[in-house]
């Protein structure tokens, strides 16, 4: 690998997070808007539509017929989501957290 495809690879990467910022804080917004909307689930089947298509071609258009470069877009989308998933405020009404003992440390 030249240092030139390793370069492309990192742009390609970097566009992968941020389609996936895009994807993930859409799907945030989406969330917290559907709770006031009217008609919510017009709402998230829109936003899903459109964030599944604008996430599509730009994989299509940043990956081109290149596998590696759709690994490092991949790559790069799966990153922001775990990124998005530290940065985002926890709700404090997981339920699965509540239990009458408290939460979990382990396996039952």
């Amino acid at each position: 690998m030249t240092p030139t495809d390793a370069i492309r690879l990192a742009l390609v990467f970097s566009a992968g997070t941020g389609l996936g910022a895009v994807f993930f804080g859409g799907l945030w917004f989406t969330v917290r808007w559907a709770l006031f909307a009217q008609f919510s689930a017009l709402w998230i089947a829109g936003s899903l539509f459109a964030r599944i298509g604008l996430v599509m071609a730009g994989f299509y258009f940043v990956a081109g017929g290149q596998w590696q470069r759709w690994l490092a877009c991949l790559a790069g989308f799966i990153a922001a989501r775990l990124l998005i998933g530290r940065l985002l405020p926890k709700s404090d009404a997981a339920p699965y957290a509540a239990s009458p003992t408290g939460p979990r440390r382990h396996a039952p």
